[in-house]
């Protein structure tokens, strides 16, 4: 008995160590953003981010090309790249942070959802400010995927909005962050 319980505890924490050792990562995360007022609504999608997890440092970073956001309104994907997050002068935004403490051992379990608190700085239109937000990591028919949620203020990031479309565009803006299916690096 003795025996077995040594070969279930090598194995127990062969498996942990397997785990903390990963880095996981998708070109597929997906990021939308919303805009509100009471004269216009104000969506974009953008379906190719990239997404790094490493589980050893508990680190996250994210990149995407800002002209890969899609608006249903062609004019307001033009105005959007040329005159507010001047796409050509500031092609992409970029994550750099860190989970808080997490245990990654949820990546060993099945159908598991945990919440994580994520600090670091998101880095748009040339600025780089510190973020701080929760996020949700889940396993589930054994794919990870990380979900998020924020709310910037677009003066943080110097972008301008014209004195003509001061209605029309809000300063804040709500960020949802989808990086479905992380893959582990090889």
């Amino acid at each position: 008995m003795k025996k077995h319980s040594s070969v279930l505890l090598f194995l127990l924490f062969f498996s942990v160590t397997l785990v903390a050792q990963k880095k996981l990562f998708t070109k597929t995360g997906l990021i939308t953003f919303n805009s509100k007022t009471s004269i216009e609504k104000i969506q974009a999608v953008n379906k190719k981010v990239l997404a790094v997890l490493d589980v050893a440092t508990n680190k996250i970073e994210f990149a995407l090309l800002i002209k890969g956001f899609e608006f249903e309104k062609a004019l307001m994907q033009e105005h959007f790249n040329e005159n507010y997050l001047e796409s050509d002068k500031f092609p992409k935004a970029t994550f750099k942070g860190k989970f808080d403490d997490t245990n990654f051992t949820i990546l060993a379990e099945e159908n598991k959802t945990v919440t994580v608190n994520i600090s670091g700085s998101l880095t748009l239109h040339g600025v780089t400010k510190p973020i701080t937000a929760k996020a949700l990591i889940t396993t589930k028919n054994k794919t990870v995927s990380a979900a998020s949620s924020l709310t910037i203020l677009l003066s943080d990031y110097s972008i301008k909005i014209p004195a003509l479309n001061k209605n029309n565009v809000n300063n804040q803006v709500q960020i949802n962050i989808n990086l479905a299916n992380l893959q582990e690096m090889k």
